[in-house]
């Protein structure tokens, strides 16, 4: 299963400390990890596989949501500043839209993640 991370610049410390906190679940063999550019790297610097995409703004969310659009991303996990603005705000909502549209789990905070990953537990 394809599973994308995003976080926007106030919370890429929480999306590290919730993959470790996540290490065992997503370590999993069938687990693949992708990720906008700077996400993606933090996350290769906490030791986790990743293919990353463009950064956000370069229009890395832009590429996520086709491979939503694809069928190869499954689930996806974007943690959003809600007191930040963000002038690549359009792609956002469209990535958000897109996973909608194709029924593809998308948690925008920590809890919401949480709960996705623990149904994963089984699998």
């Amino acid at each position: 299963m394809e599973i994308a991370i995003i976080a926007h610049d106030g919370k890429k410390a929480d999306m590290v400390q919730f993959l470790n906190k996540n290490k065992a679940i997503l370590s999993k063999e069938n687990i693949k990890i992708i990720a906008t550019g700077t996400t993606g790297g933090r996350a290769e610097v906490a030791g986790f596989k990743v293919k990353k995409m463009l950064s956000g703004p370069l229009g890395g969310d832009a590429q996520i949501a086709a491979r939503v659009a694809e069928g190869k991303t499954k689930m996806v996990l974007f943690f959003k500043d809600p007191n930040s603005s963000h002038p690549h705000e359009a792609d956002i909502n469209m990535l958000i839209r897109i996973c909608d549209v194709h029924n593809v789990p998308l948690a925008t905070n920590e809890a919401t993640a949480q709960l996705l990953l623990l149904g994963l537990e089984g699998v």
